[in-house]
């Protein structure tokens, strides 16, 4: 079976047209048709139907779809592996949503002018989640928080920001102690299903406060505005820009050495799509000069 049939039956899905997929693959319509009557007449049984202008698959077609649309990733995979040329394929990753929305855009935007032909899929998730889905092959590679436990020698791990954790308070809390803003005033706890959260309940409890807690959420996004709002105070990492709109925190360091959340990318050390993680990889660990110092807008200290 040539390939090639395959992934013109599968662009003819997605089209929902001969003529579109003839247009996206750069042939003329009658070669797209033929490849599908090939394909029909290898496999025995009829895979689009056509109604009109529009072509729609068949029950039989819609049978194949992932198992095609599977083999061609994999040919991809094969070539990738095996050409020294400009890498092609798919990346499946995982990212929680700090990582997603304040650290990974300047990086995905030079990677894709490096890389055009590598394409990435994103998955969101909790680090714990994620990191479970390394392991399991659901994913190729996460950006997570470091975990709290020793990774596997199976896994390569690239930290790529450390961030302290911070008090943070509404502008209308004027003390300059951290232990004391938090014991003093209502708390907003970054939740300890999280690792990140983990990491400031044991700050908290190896240094005896022990906060009037109001609240405790999963979202630091949602923290930082319940905080903006004068509803209690909180502990959390400083996390990569952006953080909300309209937001006008104190940030109050804690006394050094401050626990950090390690942000940092994880991945199979055999991952069947190494060579492709690997120029990832280098992205990230190249500054970006147009990247700005992370700050807090009009935190004060």
């Amino acid at each position: 079976m040539d390939t090639r049939f395959l992934e013109s039956f599968l662009i003819v899905v997605e089209q929902g047209s001969i003529s579109g997929a003839a247009r996206q693959l750069q042939l003329t319509p009658a070669t797209i048709a033929q490849r599908i009557r090939t394909l029909e007449h290898e496999i025995g049984c009829a895979l689009v139907q056509r109604d009109g202008r529009n072509v729609h698959p068949t029950e039989n077609g819609l049978a194949i779809l992932e198992q095609s649309r599977a083999i061609i990733t994999g040919v991809q995979d094969l070539c990738t592996i095996a050409s020294g040329h400009a890498p092609v394929g798919k990346l499946k990753l995982g990212a929680i949503s700090s990582a997603a929305h304040g650290l990974l855009p300047p990086y995905l935007k030079r990677f894709f002018e490096i890389f055009p032909g590598i394409e990435l899929h994103i998955m969101p998730g909790s680090s714990s989640v994620l990191h479970n889905a390394v392991l399991d092959g659901i994913i190729d590679a996460a950006f997570i928080v470091q975990p709290p436990f020793e990774i596997p020698q199976s896994c390569v791990w690239q930290t790529l920001r450390s961030e302290p954790l911070v008090v943070i308070a509404s502008d209308n809390i004027r003390e300059t102690d951290p232990h004391e803003i938090l014991s003093n005033n209502p708390f907003i706890r970054y939740d300890r299903n999280q690792w990140g959260g983990r990491l400031a309940d044991e700050y908290l409890r190896r240094n005896g406060i022990w906060p009037h807690e109001r609240l405790e959420l999963d979202s630091l996004d949602a923290i930082a505005i319940i905080v903006n709002q004068g509803t209690g105070v909180s502990l959390v990492p400083d996390w990569a820009l952006p953080w909300p709109d309209g937001v006008h925190l104190r940030k109050i360091p804690l006394p050094p050495p401050a626990p950090c959340r390690n942000l940092g990318f994880l991945s199979q050390r055999n991952a069947p799509r190494r060579r492709l993680i690997n120029r990832l990889l280098e992205i990230l660990q190249t500054p970006l000069p147009a990247m700005q110092p992370v700050e807090l807008p009009h935190a004060q200290t």
